[in-house]
């Protein structure tokens, strides 16, 4: 595995994050992948630790409605079994989505951030994921009814207490970046460490506003969605073994033409679509890590080959022939 850092701090994590959204969900309509059980989960767990994967990705809501929180229940029972494990890993979650089952009463329930919402919000994490401490904490999404001086104030409550190292976002457009940035300067902190955001070949409009300005300000790229929503993990033109998700079969009918020219370059480069997808997300110096959902230990050996793979220069531009630089896509839904 290599490493980098995240962002302008000094912490290393690996070039590939372990994504945890599936663990415990259930599908919530046709065509959607089912859950990851705990067991496998625990395998999958183990599997990326083996392999030098050090940095793990959830959120508070990851499980699913009426499930809010088992993602982060199953990471702190597989930390529980001990062996080092929370030890060896960098865990970024989440705060600021619907949390159906919030503990919180009245208006406080709806989605966003507020002083009063985080801090209530970082203990149920914790107690949830059987830790007393979270290395990265990320906002979910931007809450512009909230002042950033309310945010610092909280997130460097958070840090102050060592219940958090660093704070993130995702989500985040370009001006909300600077002006995180920007007011965290003000308070002499040193503000956001990473942003998360939706970005892959087939989905370039960051590249006009987010990557260069969170680059900018030394903030560190990881990516949701690297594949797609699966699409760019299957060879168009085969029987798939596992049926695509509904959202890659609507973005399959808008780009077809393209995904098959995709795959015929994978085939000339003898490489797997999804290895050759996440090898040019990580060739892109604005990125520290794809966040990668593998199902099984066999999808996460596979997909450890796309840390290997240099694209050159040829390659690259071929790629931008297939999948334009200026193309935005709207269909995409966070997660």
């Amino acid at each position: 595995m290599k490493y980098g850092y995240l962002g302008k701090s000094g912490l290393r994590v690996s070039r590939l994050c372990l994504g945890t959204a599936a663990f415990g969900s259930l599908p919530t309509k046709e065509g959607e992948y089912g859950s990851i059980p705990e067991q496998e989960a625990f395998k999958i767990m183990d599997a990326a630790l083996d392999a030098g994967i050090n940095f793990f990705d959830t959120a508070n809501v990851y499980g699913g409605i009426g499930h809010r929180g088992r993602a982060e229940e199953i990471i702190g029972r597989w930390f529980a079994q001990g062996g080092n494990r929370r030890e060896r890993v960098v865990l970024g979650t989440k705060v600021g989505r619907v949390f159906e089952q919030d503990e919180l009463d009245g208006p406080n329930k709806e989605q966003g951030l507020s002083l009063y919402k985080i801090r209530r919000h970082i203990e149920a994490s914790l107690k949830r994921l059987q830790t007393d401490h979270i290395e990265l904490y990320q906002m979910h999404h931007v809450d512009r009814h909230v002042q950033w001086e309310e945010l610092w104030e909280a997130f460097e409550g958070l840090v102050r207490s060592g219940k958090v190292d660093y704070i993130g976002s995702s989500n985040f457009a370009g001006r909300d970046l600077t002006r995180a940035q920007s007011a965290a300067q003000e308070r002499h902190y040193m503000g956001l460490v990473s942003e998360q955001h939706g970005y892959n070949l087939l989905n370039r409009f960051p590249e006009t506003d987010t990557l260069p300005t969170a680059r900018e300000l030394g903030i560190g790229i990881t990516i949701w969605s690297p594949l797609a929503r699966g699409l760019l993990a299957v060879d168009v033109s085969k029987p798939s073994i596992r049926p695509l998700t509904v959202d890659a079969q609507m973005l399959l009918e808008n780009h077809r033409s393209q995904m098959e020219q995709f795959s015929a370059l994978c085939r000339e480069l003898g490489e797997q679509e999804a290895n050759i997808s996440l090898a040019w997300l990580l060739a892109n110096p604005a990125v520290t890590a794809p966040v990668i959902g593998p199902s099984s230990v066999q999808e996460l050996e596979e997909t450890l080959r796309s840390v290997e793979i240099e694209l050159d220069v040829t390659t690259m531009k071929r790629l931008d022939e297939i999948f334009p630089a200026s193309r935005e896509l709207s269909m995409f839904k966070q997660t």
